[in-house]
């Protein structure tokens, strides 16, 4: 799609129909947002032109197209720009993976804001509708961890016209239409994946009026009793409309879109993607070396996990593709340049999610007071690979695939409720690239309540499971855990014990995650208000910086610069019997030293 008007006049167009703002670089890729709907709205026959990361100081920046016949769509790009520039510790990123070279600072803080103000500068009156992963989790009422407030929503702060959230293909081609049919932007109030400025007198009806804006800033309970509703309304089948009032007026949630058809789905994914970054990027853009040749096999998650947006993003109502649609898309990976035979990965949010968790689903909805996986699976839970287990054998058979991977995430416990060890056995057998990245997160039963993961144990007999199923193949492959430090409910006491676990393991990670209140989930709610919102009960927040440095050091015990935190830490939680020369001793005392490999452990 053009990003130049050289570009534009070279396919004949005098202006666009719809101008595409991102804080990404563009690259034609399906896992790009930008990509996507510029995709989507080009085959309905709408002429879309793309702005990547103009230059926010000037509105001019804005103009290289001229004035769009229908509107403006402004995305921050693939994350939230405040995560995309600052570190779990609030300190400045120094490169951008979502950039030209990895080059960071060529977006602003709080993107969609700062450009659908470009917008209004640029041109008066102008549509504008602002979408993508940052407006997704902001479009009411949320706390935000950089500026340590309660912002508005992102509609009032941006003063764009439409908030679209979610997976948005569907919402947009409708809003396109009826904009094309001559409708005003404003007049446009009724489409599911949407929040709109909206008054208490004009609500639709089962309108679930939430906490005011001014409520929730002087009771952080309040927020936490609007968080709940909120969760127990992100499913498209049984939502009602939110609204959230601001002063004498407010904002409209609208129910989240139903899920793509599977025939939906597949067409998106045919679109002539040219799954490369512009041209104009000489130095490439370095988030497409992970996906340039993987295949995107489903959409949703009912893991559910705290941490996790995607209830709130893409809902828990798995979407997927057919066979058909993914072994055309390998077909075309073999016929590119770069393509030596590898796909790196089929999967999604979670790899082995194929199908909805449950029969009922698709009619009725996900359960709105319950959980699929935690803190046991559900009854109901249909758990069954063997469509994945086939899928994955038709691709290795694709003329031109040596191997086929999966890289993102797999979630153990569902796939250990099968009840065999078939799927895990083809995953051990065909498709581990010697390392199998899973996600149990910690060892403590408190932590992992909150987090809504399964018990300790189930990591480990996975583990075990593994480990056995690789010695039978004469394999040498390993599991790589990924945890998190100072999540919501975690004590020094439980960072003790996840060391502890570390040093009986002969493990320690290479890179810890101290835990990242985004907006979106369930625990930067525990983290602001000290309240889980699914029991409305106190939980521990460990927020003090200095405590979380402690945690985090717990964490990497054996490394030499930690070592005065790890003495703090044990002190503090009063285990001063780790502290020495014993194996069970996490650090040798003040001013001593084990010697020069004594108490390493590999990771």
């Amino acid at each position: 799609m053009p990003c130049t008007a050289q570009e534009m006049a070279d396919r004949g167009w005098d202006r666009c129909d719809f101008i595409l703002v991102s804080g990404d670089a563009y690259v034609d890729h399906p896992s790009f947002g930008t990509a996507i709907i510029g995709r989507v709205l080009e085959a309905e026959g709408f002429r879309v032109g793309i702005i990547p990361q103009p230059d926010w100081r000037s509105p001019e920046s804005l103009t290289l197209f001229g004035r769009p016949r229908l509107g403006f769509l402004v995305s921050a790009g693939n994350l939230d720009s405040m995560v995309a520039n600052y570190t779990a510790a609030r300190k400045p990123r120094r490169d951008d993976s979502y950039s030209p070279g990895g080059e960071g600072g060529r977006r602003p803080d709080r993107a969609s804001i700062v450009y659908a103000n470009l917008v209004r500068r640029a041109y008066k009156r102008m549509p504008l509708i602002i979408g993508g992963i940052e407006a997704s989790l902001r479009r009411l009422a949320h706390y935000d961890y950089w500026s340590d407030s309660l912002r508005r929503s992102l509609l009032l702060d941006s003063k764009a016209d439409l908030l679209v959230y979610g997976m948005a293909e569907r919402s947009i081609v409708e809003i396109a239409r009826r904009m094309d049919a001559g409708e005003h932007i404003r007049e446009i109030r009724n489409i599911p994946g949407t929040v709109v400025l909206a008054d208490e007198d004009s609500l639709p009806e089962e309108t679930i009026v939430l906490p005011s804006h001014d409520r929730l800033k002087k009771e952080r309970r309040a927020y936490a009793e609007s968080f709940r509703v909120q969760m127990r309304n992100t499913d498209p089948v049984s939502a009602k409309p939110l609204y959230e009032a601001y002063g004498s007026n407010g904002v409209l949630q609208l129910p989240p879109q139903r899920p793509l058809e599977r025939e939906e789905f597949d067409r998106i994914y045919s679109l002539p993607f040219a799954r490369e970054p512009h041209p104009m990027y000489t130095r490439g853009v370095p988030a497409i070396e992970e996906v340039r040749f993987s295949l995107v096999s489903n959409r949703g998650c009912f893991g559910s996990c705290s941490f996790c947006a995607l209830t709130f993003h893409q809902g828990r109502i798995i979407q997927s593709r057919s066979h058909e649609s993914l072994i055309r898309e390998a077909e075309e990976l073999t016929r590119h340049a770069g393509f030596k035979g590898y796909i790196h990965d089929v999967g999604g949010p979670t790899a082995n999610f194929r199908h909805p968790s449950c029969k009922k689903q698709l009619e009725s909805g996900t359960c709105a007071d319950r959980m699929c996986l935690y803190p046991e699976p559900c009854p109901a839970l249909d758990a069954d690979h063997s469509d994945y287990v086939q899928l994955l054998g038709r691709l290795r058979r694709v003329p031109g695939v040596k191997k086929v991977f999966i890289r993102s995430g797999i979630r153990f416990d569902y796939l250990l409720a099968e009840g065999n060890d078939r799927f895990l056995r083809e995953l051990c057998e065909h498709h581990v690239s010697g390392q199998l990245k899973v996600a149990p997160e910690h060892v403590s039963s408190r932590v992992l309540a909150a987090m809504g993961k399964p018990e300790h144990r189930v990591y480990l007999d996975f583990k075990k499971r593994f480990d056995r199923i690789n010695s039978e193949l004469g394999k040498k492959q390993y599991i790589v855990p990924y945890f998190i430090s100072s999540h919501p409910g975690s004590t020094l006491d439980d960072a003790v014990e996840l060391a502890l676990f570390f040093k009986e393991q002969r493990f320690i990670p290479q890179q810890v995650q101290d835990y990242y209140p985004t907006p979106g989930t369930v625990s930067t709610c525990m983290y602001y208000t000290g309240i889980d919102p699914r029991t409305m009960k106190k939980i521990y927040v460990p927020s003090d910086p200095d405590e979380k440095q402690m945690q985090r050091a717990l964490l990497q015990f054996n490394r030499r610069e930690n070592a005065e935190l790890v003495r703090r830490a044990l002190i503090k939680a009063g285990r001063k019997d780790l502290i020495g020369y014993s194996g069970k001793c996490l650090v040798a005392p003040a001013g001593k030293s084990r010697g020069k490999n004594r108490g390493k452990h590999p990771a």
